[in-house]
């Protein structure tokens, strides 16, 4: 429908563009265009993003355990990424709970200066990783659990990681 309402106004203001040519009205349809081409770009990268994830789908098998708790270490399956991410426990500070574009979503935090090339830390380097955990500065993060999603609750995470952490770890508001 937006890229419909889009292209719409695109065709319409080089009509008018066209159909007005001696008169003052080219800024205007000129203005239009501009309005209008962004709409049908994000548009387009929209459905190109979701192209690609049901290619992804198709060709990929789903990890069955979406987050794995050892006394060792916490393992994560991101979407995307070709093995799971594998962190000790004194590379994580646990999960902030946020609301993002109306839905919970549990985001990952590390402990300060932990990165892909930190020991004992395997998978962070994996672009499909760094993108929902290291996210670019300037967007919001993505998240990396919808809590809907998740088969356990919130509270019984966050038990599992101060358990599995020895306390280090735990889920916050």
């Amino acid at each position: 429908m937006t890229l419909a309402i889009g292209a719409v106004g695109i065709v319409a203001a080089v009509y008018a563009l066209i159909a007005f040519r001696g008169s003052g009205m080219w800024p205007f349809a000129l203005l239009l265009i501009v309005a209008m081409v962004p709409l049908v770009l994000s548009t387009v990268l929209a459905l190109r993003l979701q192209t690609e994830r049901q290619r992804w789908y198709a060709g990929n098998e789903l990890q069955p355990v979406a987050m794995r708790m050892t006394p060792k270490a916490l393992e994560l399956a991101c979407e995307g990424a070709a093995y799971p991410v594998v962190l000790p426990w004194q590379a994580v500070k646990g999960f902030r709970q946020e609301k993002l574009f109306g839905q919970y979503a549990l985001e990952l935090e590390l402990a300060s200066g932990v990165g892909a090339t930190t020991a004992g830390v395997r998978g962070l380097d994996q672009p499909a990783v760094r993108t929902v955990v290291k996210p670019n500065p300037l967007l919001r993060p993505t998240g990396l659990f919808l809590v809907k999603a998740l088969d356990q609750p919130v509270h019984v995470i966050d038990q599992a990681l101060k358990h599995f952490s020895g306390g280090r770890a735990g889920v916050t508001q």
